[in-house]
């Protein structure tokens, strides 16, 4: 396969509208950075940006924005989705976009498999407080069900210290520890999602 054969796109799920600073988007980019060095080609969506509507459905109307995300996450290899921690869970943006995705449960391919088959799923957690494992489990039961694949360590994440009070933004340099986890998580999704897209489930 060629250069760029395989797509990510990254679900930014911070509270902060743009064009406000977010660490969550900070490490979102840092991960499709190292996709980038496994020739995949990643865009960022910063959920909150868009109107998306409480439900389950793919398409919630009266001006429902999550169907331009899920064209997104139709179209890709590769699904990140980027959280702060919020006292000890995944941001309630992050609960919605798995709650929509939901939806994707009942839809089939044009092979009658669930329409998510054959995509990565990998996560990204940031917050002041611990919760990341937590939030972690709670993220990849929820894909898994939806019916994405999750490589081995598939997620990265940076708690600060405990009662701390250090935006991942404001670091002066990334945690070797952190980087190297990004760099393996990268790695594994892009051999995952190659494999998938050479031999996916039957």
């Amino acid at each position: 396969m060629g250069e760029h054969d395989v797509t990510a796109v990254a679900l930014v799920c911070t509270l902060k509208q743009s064009p406000d600073r977010s660490s969550s988007e900070l490490m979102a980019e840092q991960v499709l950075a190292e996709l980038a060095s496994h020739d995949v080609a990643g865009t960022v969506v910063r959920v909150v940006d868009f109107d998306i509507r409480p439900g389950i459905s793919d398409d919630e109307g009266d001006g429902d924005q999550w169907p331009r995300i899920r064209d997104k996450v139709a179209g890709a290899d590769i699904v990140l989705i980027s959280t702060p921690t919020w006292l000890g869970h995944m941001s309630s943006v992050a609960q919605r976009v798995l709650e929509r995705l939901d939806a994707e449960v009942s839809k089939t391919d044009d092979r009658d498999r669930p329409a998510m088959f054959d995509k990565v799923g990998i996560a990204a957690i940031v917050g002041n407080e611990d919760g990341a494992h937590k939030i972690a489990a709670d993220l990849f039961q929820a894909l898994d069900d939806i019916g994405f694949t999750i490589p081995a360590q598939g997620c990265t994440y940076w708690n600060d210290q405990a009662m701390g009070g250090t935006d991942y933004q404001d670091l002066e340099k990334t945690p070797d520890a952190v980087a190297g986890t990004t760099a393996t998580l990268a790695r594994n999704a892009a051999h995952l999602a190659r494999l998938l897209r050479t031999d996916g489930y039957g």
